[in-house]
């Protein structure tokens, strides 16, 4: 069995956002000559997660809208007293509700590989949720199988 290990570089555009990153990851997959086996899809951040999902612009509009809804990033959160806080750089974000919204989502997606593709259903893709943007983001995959 091969496995391979490669990192995904990413640039987010907004607080919170969703990018699909499915054809990326499709490009990695196709370096390693692996056809049948899985790839490990995972967050290198804990304000940002992953989910597979279809890509549908309004859909990522009623995603944000439902973060927002559980973790307000205008409520006052223990994590924002950053005066409060030992060892934090001097720009330190106000991110509590960031942190909230990764957890109830997901760090990581296994994705079946077939035939030297992604075993996606018809409006599958693999999404990227930035949720304390824009900011550089790294995705790490590792990809197993024969």
């Amino acid at each position: 069995m091969a496995i391979a290990h490669c990192v995904l570089e990413i640039e987010t555009e907004a607080a919170i956002c969703v990018c699909n990153i499915t054809h990326q990851l499709q490009a990695l997959l196709s370096t390693t000559g692996i056809q049948n086996g899985q790839m490990l899809v995972f967050s290198r951040h804990t304000t940002m997660a992953l989910a597979v999902n279809e890509d549908e612009v309004r859909l990522f509009a009623d995603i944000e809208t439902w973060l927002k809804k559980l973790a307000p990033p205008t409520d006052s959160y223990l994590h924002n007293d950053l005066h409060l806080r030992e060892n934090i750089p001097p720009d330190e974000p106000r991110n509590a509700h960031a942190h909230l919204m990764a957890m109830l989502l997901s760090y990581s997606e296994v994705v079946p590989v077939i035939d030297g593709y992604l075993g996606l259903g018809t409006y599958q893709s693999v999404l990227l949720l930035e949720l304390d943007g824009p900011r550089k983001r790294t995705v790490g995959c590792q990809i197993m199988g024969e």
